[in-house]
């Protein structure tokens, strides 16, 4: 998630504990997503559309900290 802003998002996982959990929720998401599209884990269409919907919304959330990280860094 967000490879390009690798240095921010380290140093916000040490700095932010929320972002921090953001951050362990997507890629948690971004897991079970990928087991469930492989037939790992038995899952609906629908399901594996909310947990993207989800996995988006924090991806968003996570992009604004990062941005707001950055302009404060400046």
């Amino acid at each position: 998630m967000l490879h390009e802003y690798r240095d921010d998002i380290h140093e916000l996982k040490q700095e932010n504990a929320h972002f921090a959990r953001i951050f362990e929720k997507h890629n948690e998401l971004d897991d079970k997503i990928t087991k469930a599209e492989s037939g790992e884990i038995p899952m609906t269409d629908m399901e594996i559309e909310t947990l993207k919907k989800e996995k988006l919304l924090l991806k968003d959330e996570a992009y604004k900290m990062v941005m707001e990280h950055r302009k404060n860094k400046a």
